[in-house]
């Protein structure tokens, strides 16, 4: 059955690989959802004062690696605001675009559940859309402890509830950088095209 809601993914993607694509097509498959888009973030707030490629290479990564990806689509509603990227103003955003009574979902891997008592109005937020958790490597499905005194237990039981077994991918921009930094080819971890694109534009100290 077809689930009228849109899954949104926000990250950094720098780069977007081939595991960001691999889970968001995995959530959506097991949502039902007819729509997931991709949403590169301005200025995260849980990476303030880290360096990170421009708002204009990011974006085009993400382009291209979508390009034959019929199901996905990108978003550049962040990168168009200024100041830091919340999650709350993305939700927003989407409800004026779409329809207030549109279903939103959220994608985050594991490993930031425990940031989310640091999320800006994440008791609102969590009200908002639906937070749905991609398992990783090495994640441990009990430890939700940090949500309590933050979330209620109605909320900590929604986000419990969707915790989705994913295919466990253990690629990491951040490894994937190192790479190119060591002049070492990634081993089809991205996309073709985006690679081509890294090269071209030498990012990540490529000369």
């Amino acid at each position: 059955m077809t689930n009228k809601g849109i899954l949104l993914f926000g990250g950094t993607f720098d780069p977007i690989h081939n595991g960001h694509l691999q889970i968001v097509k995995n959530v959506a498959s097991q949502l039902g959802v007819d729509r997931a888009i991709l949403v590169p973030a301005s200025q995260p707030p849980h990476k303030n004062g880290e360096e990170i490629s421009s708002a204009e290479h990011r974006l085009a990564m993400c382009c291209l690696a979508i390009q034959d990806e019929p199901t996905l689509e990108v978003s550049d509603c962040e990168l168009q605001r200024d100041g830091i990227s919340f999650t709350i103003d993305t939700l927003d955003h989407f409800f004026r675009e779409y329809d207030a009574d549109v279903q939103l979902y959220w994608l985050i891997g594991a490993d930031t559940i425990k940031e989310l008592p640091t999320w800006y109005r994440i008791g609102e937020l969590a009200d908002k859309c639906t937070l749905v958790t991609a398992a990783r490597p090495g994640y441990n499905r009990d430890n939700l402890e940090s949500l309590s005194g933050v979330l209620n237990e109605r909320q900590i039981t929604q986000i419990k509830s969707h915790v989705l077994n994913t295919p466990l991918i253990d690629i990491s921009s951040t490894d994937l950088r190192r790479l190119f930094e060591k002049r070492q080819a990634p081993a089809g971890k991205l996309p073709g095209s985006v690679e081509s694109y890294i090269r071209e534009n030498k990012l990540y100290g490529i000369s």
